[in-house]
C-alpha cells in the first residue's frame, strides 16, 4: 500500500510540474487558458508498477528526450458522470472526438541533428490518436477494453525540429481526432504542428477494439 501511495504522489507531482512547464511558455499558456479544458498528464505518461506504456512513461521520460508531455480536451456538452456505457448495439453516448497535447522534444529524439526522428513523429501521431480512447475511458464514455492500431499512414510535410534539454526543448502541438466508427472499428486522423500553427506531419489510422480484454 505504501508503494502504491508513493506512486500516486509521484504522478500527482509530475502532472503539476509538466502542466507548469507548458504554462510558462506563452503560446502554450494561451491555448491552455481556454475555458472548460480538462488538462492532465497523459495516461501513457504515468508511472506504473508494471511496464505498461513504458515507452512514454520511462524510456522517453528524460530531460533530454521528452521532458514534458500533457494532454487536454473538452468534454461533450451533454456529458453526465456515471453514464452507463452502451453495449450490444444500444445507443452510444456522445464521445470525446478530439484530444490535443503539448510535447517537448529534446535532442535525444533526433534523427538528423536538430530534427526529430521520423519514426518518433509517427509514434507521436499514433500516441495521440490512442489518447482519444484513453480520454473516453477516463470519462466513463467507453468500455475499458483495449484498442489496438490496425494501420497508421503518416505524411511528413516539414521537419519536426527539436531543441535542448528541459525547458529548452522545442514544443509541438499534437492532435488526434475521431472521424468515424463502425462497430469495433475506429478511424482517426491526427497532425503535428509547430508554434506558428503550420502542419509538420499528418496521420490517419484505423484502431480496432478487442472483443474482450485479451482477444482480437
Amino acid at each position: 500500500m505504501e508503494a502504491k501511495a508513493a506512486l500516486k504522489q509521484a504522478n500527482m507531482a509530475a502532472t503539476a510540474a509538466q502542466i507548469a512547464h507548458f504554462r510558462a511558455i506563452p503560446w502554450c499558456a494561451k491555448i491552455l487558458s481556454q475555458p472548460g479544458l480538462v488538462i492532465t498528464q497523459s495516461v501513457s505518461r504515468r508511472l506504473r508498477a508494471s511496464k505498461l506504456d513504458a515507452l512514454f512513461s520511462r524510456t522517453l521520460n528524460t530531460p533530454d528526450a521528452i521532458p514534458a508531455y500533457i494532454t487536454f480536451y473538452s468534454l461533450p456538452p451533454q456529458l453526465s458522470k456515471g453514464v452507463a456505457v452502451a453495449e450490444g448495439g444500444e445507443e452510444q453516448p456522445e464521445l470525446i472526438k478530439e484530444v490535443a497535447s503539448f510535447v517537448a522534444l529534446g535532442p535525444m529524439v533526433n534523427g538528423w541533428e536538430g530534427v526529430c526522428h521520423g519514426g518518433l513523429v509517427a509514434s507521436l501521431l499514433d500516441e495521440l490518436m490512442g489518447q482519444v480512447f484513453a480520454a473516453n475511458k477516463t470519462e466513463g464514455l467507453m468500455a475499458a477494453v483495449p484498442v489496438m492500431t490496425g494501420y497508421l499512414n503518416t505524411r511528413f510535410e516539414k521537419p519536426v525540429l527539436t531543441g535542448g534539454s528541459g525547458m529548452d526543448a522545442r514544443v509541438v502541438l499534437v492532435t488526434g481526432r475521431l472521424v468515424k466508427r463502425e462497430g469495433r472499428k475506429y478511424w482517426l486522423e491526427g497532425d503535428v504542428r509547430g508554434e506558428d500553427g503550420v502542419v509538420l506531419a499528418r496521420g490517419e489510422s484505423l484502431f480496432v477494439m478487442l472483443r474482450d480484454k485479451g482477444r482480437l
